[in-house]
C-alpha cells in the first residue's frame, strides 16, 4: 500500500505537469505563433534541457541517489548522508557554474554549429540573447535534482514530482502577460519572446527554492563547503561518466535534428515541436510507464534463471503496449491536421501553420510503435547488467538518422527530418530484438505475432472509421471552444469503440491474460 501511494503521488504530478505542459503549448501557440521568434525560443530552450536530461536528471541522478541512500540508511545514518551530499554540492556547483559561464560566452559559436550561422544579424543575435537568458537554467534544475534524490531517499516524492509544474505555470504566466502587453502596450512578438526566455530562468529559480524548502523540512539543511574531491566524490564521478555517455546517443540526436531544422525556413523548428508534443503524450504515458514497471521484475526472473518467466513479463509488455500504442498512432496519423487544428490553431497561429504541423506530425506517429517498443525492450538488458548494447543500438540509429537527413530534406523539409527519425527508431528496434534473439534472450512467439496482426486489422478498421468521421466535422476543427471539444470528444469516442470492438471480435485481445494481470499476484 505504501509502494501504491508512492506511485499514486508521483503519477497525479506527472499527469497534472503533462496537463500544465500542454496548456502552455497551447498558449504559446496562439500568442506567438510559428516563426523566427519562436524557432529561436525552443532552440534556446532545447540547448540547457539536453544538458539537464544528458546530465542532471540522467548520469548524475542514476549515481547520486543510490549513494547517498546507501549513506542514510546506514551506521552513519543522516549525518553521514548529510556530509556526502554537502560535499557533492560543493564540488558540483562550481563545476555547474563554470559549465554556464563558458557556455554562455561561446553561444554564438555554439549557435552557429546548430546550424544557424547564415541567419540575419538581428536573429542570430536573437538566438544568443535567449540561449544566454535560458542557460542558467541547467544550474539551477541541477541543483533541483540534488534535491530532489535526497527528498526521494526519504521517500518524500510529492515535492520532486511537483516542480515542473511551477515551471509551467510561471511560463503561463508569462504568456498572458505578453498578450496583455502586446495588446495594452504594444509590444512586439520579439519582446514577449524576451519574456519568455527570462520566465524560464525566473522559474527554476523558484523551482530551486521550493526543493530547498523541503530538504530543510526533511533536516538535511545542505551547506556550502570549502570544494575537496573526496574518495566519495571521486567514485560518484566515476559512476556518473558511463551514464553520461550512454544516454548521449539521445541528446547528441536532439542537437543533429535541430541542425537540419535550422537549414530550413522559419517556423521548423515550431512545427517539430508542436508535433512532438503530441507524439509524446502516448510514449510518456505508455512507454516510460511500461518500461519502469518491467525493469524489477525482469531483474528477478533474470537473477533467478527463470527464462519462463522472463520471457513471459517481455511478451506481456510488448502485447500492452502495441494494443495502446498502434491505436494510438494510426488515430494520430489519420486525424493529425485535425488534432493539432483543435489543440494549438488560433490567435497568431493560422491554419496554414497548423496544417503543416499536422503534416509533420502525421509522419512522426509512424514511429509511435518503435519508440515504444525501445522502452519495452531496453530492460530486458538492463536487467542483465547490459548497458552498452542499446548504447550501441541509438548510436546506430544515430548515424542512420543523419545519413536520411541528407538525402530527405531538400525534397522533404521538415517532413523529411520526421521520417528520418521515424527510420531512425525502427533501425533501433530491429538491432534490440536482433540482438535479444542471437543471444537466445527473448523470441517473439509465434501466438503473440498473430495477436498483433489482429491488432493491426482492428486499428485499420479503426483508422476507416476515422477517416469518415473526420472529413464530417471538418467545419468544428477551428470553429469555438465547445464544437473543438464535441469534435475531439467524437473522434475520440469513435476510435475506442471501432477499435477495441473490432479487436475483442476477432481476438486482438487476450481476455484472459488482461484478466491476469490486473490481479495482483506473486511473479
Amino acid at each position: 500500500m505504501s509502494l501504491l501511494k508512492h506511485v499514486g503521488t508521483i503519477g497525479g504530478l506527472t499527469m497534472v505537469s503533462r496537463v500544465a505542459g500542454m496548456a502552455r503549448e497551447m498558449i504559446f501557440a496562439r500568442v506567438l505563433g510559428a516563426n523566427a521568434v519562436t524557432d529561436a525560443w525552443f532552440q534556446a530552450f532545447i540547448i540547457p534541457n539536453v544538458f539537464r536530461r544528458l546530465f542532471a536528471e540522467g548520469a548524475f541522478s542514476a549515481a547520486f541517489v543510490p549513494m547517498f541512500s546507501k549513506r542514510l540508511h546506514g551506521d552513519g545514518g543522516i549525518e553521514d548522508a548529510r556530509s556526502f551530499s554537502d560535499d557533492v554540492l560543493s564540488v558540483f556547483l562550481p563545476v555547474l557554474i563554470a559549465l554556464c559561464a563558458v557556455m554562455m560566452l561561446a553561444m554564438p559559436w555554439v549557435i552557429t554549429l546548430l546550424g544557424d550561422g547564415d541567419a540575419d544579424p538581428a536573429t542570430f543575435a536573437m538566438e544568443v540573447d535567449f540561449a544566454r537568458i535560458m542557460f542558467p537554467y541547467i544550474l539551477l534544475v541541477s541543483l533541483v535534482t540534488l534535491f530532489t534524490g535526497m527528498l526521494n531517499s526519504v521517500s518524500r516524492f510529492a515535492p520532486g514530482a511537483s516542480f515542473p509544474i511551477l515551471l509551467n505555470l510561471i511560463l503561463i504566466a508569462a504568456l498572458i502577460f505578453g498578450e496583455y502587453a502586446m495588446s495594452s502596450w504594444g509590444w512586439t512578438i520579439e519582446q514577449v519572446g524576451y519574456s519568455q526566455a527570462w520566465a524560464v530562468t525566473i522559474g527554476g529559480v523558484v523551482q530551486l527554492v521550493w526543493l530547498y524548502v523541503w530538504t530543510r523540512v526533511e533536516g538535511f539543511r545542505p551547506k556550502l563547503l570549502w570544494p575537496r574531491i573526496t574518495p566519495e566524490v571521486k567514485r560518484l564521478s566515476i559512476i556518473a561518466l558511463p551514464a553520461a555517455i550512454g544516454g548521449g546517443a539521445y541528446q547528441i540526436n536532439t542537437l543533429v535534428q535541430l541542425y537540419f531544422l535550422n537549414q530550413l525556413d522559419s517556423g521548423a523548428i515550431s512545427y517539430m515541436n508542436y508535433a512532438d508534443r503530441l507524439n509524446q503524450l502516448p510514449l510518456g504515458i505508455i512507454g516510460i510507464a511500461l518500461s519502469t514497471a518491467i525493469l524489477p521484475t525482469l531483474s528477478r526472473f533474470v537473477g533467478a534463471k527463470n527464462k519462463e518467466g522472463t520471457d513471459r513479463i517481455q511478451s506481456d509488455a510488448i502485447e500492452l503496449s502495441m494494443l495502446l500504442t498502434i491505436p494510438a498512432a494510426v488515430a494520430l496519423a489519420v486525424c493529425a491536421v485535425p488534432f493539432v487544428t483543435m489543440i494549438f490553431q488560433g490567435g497568431r497561429f493560422s491554419l496554414e501553420q497548423a496544417e503543416l504541423t499536422g503534416q509533420v506530425l502525421g509522419m512522426l506517429v509512424l514511429g509511435l510503435p518503435a519508440y515504444v517498443l525501445v522502452k519495452v525492450l531496453v530492460p530486458n538488458f538492463y536487467a542483465r547488467s547490459d548497458t552498452r548494447t542499446p548504447v550501441y543500438a541509438a548510436f546506430i540509429s544515430l548515424a542512420v538518422f543523419v545519413v536520411l537527413n541528407f538525402v530527405l530534406i531538400a525534397d522533404y523539409g521538415v517532413v523529411g527530418v520526421a521520417l528520418a527519425s521515424v527510420v531512425g527508431a525502427w533501425i533501433n528496434v530491429a538491432y534490440l530484438y536482433i540482438v535479444l534473439v542471437r543471444r537466445g534472450y527473448y523470441t517473439i512467439p509465434l501466438k503473440l505475432v498473430g495477436r498483433i496482426a489482429r491488432q493491426l486489422v482492428a486499428a485499420a478498421a479503426m483508422g476507416a472509421a476515422l477517416w469518415f468521421a473526420r472529413d464530417l466535422l471538418t467545419g468544428w476543427y477551428s470553429a469555438g471552444l465547445f464544437q473543438r471539444i464535441g469534435a475531439l470528444l467524437v473522434l475520440v469516442a469513435c476510435s475506442a469503440i471501432v477499435y477495441f470492438g473490432v479487436a475483442f471480435a476477432i481476438g486482438a485481445i487476450d481476455k484472459q491474460r488482461i484478466a491476469a494481470l490486473t490481479k495482483k499476484r506473486e511473479p
